[in-house]
């Protein structure tokens, strides 16, 4: 064989070898009855806080503990329990993205994310002012 092919084969094995350990990387959303399923394996959820049930979180007693109720899209709910901090404005937030696995009757939540649509939302309407703007000025150039 020549060395081109040979170096060629090579970068082909690489690139193959690359694209499988990010296969490994790729992140799928879960919801809390397949989560159930799945119990001790670490899955992703998009959720919402159950407003109408009691967020417990007393940082005087024990800082590092919180305990909510999440809902998903379908209406299913768990029990959260997150052994960190409390986040920011979670009560706000309108979409919590939930790391973790089933443990029991549970979710063992090992990181939370927010998803604040707010700054998204001025963003679209800024857009959209924009866009009456220059129908008004194209209409008046007419």
């Amino acid at each position: 064989m020549k060395k081109m092919h040979i170096v060629s084969l090579v970068l082909i094995a690489v690139a193959i070898a690359v694209l499988i350990s990010f296969m490994g990387d790729v992140t799928s959303y879960d919801t809390i009855a397949v989560a159930k399923e799945k119990p001790g394996k670490a899955v992703t959820l998009v959720a919402k806080m159950d407003k109408t049930q009691p967020l417990e979180y007393d940082p005087v007693k024990n800082p590092n503990y919180l305990e909510f109720t999440a809902l998903d899209t379908l209406g299913n709910s768990i029990k959260v329990v997150y052994h960190n901090t409390k986040p920011t404005d979670m009560e706000k937030s309108e979409r919590l993205v939930l790391k973790g696995s089933v443990v029991g009757d549970h979710f063992e939540c090992k990181d939370i994310l927010l998803r604040c649509p707010s700054k998204y939302k001025d963003a679209n309407a800024t857009k959209q002012n924009l866009n009456a703007t220059y129908e008004y000025a194209d209409s008046a150039k007419s």
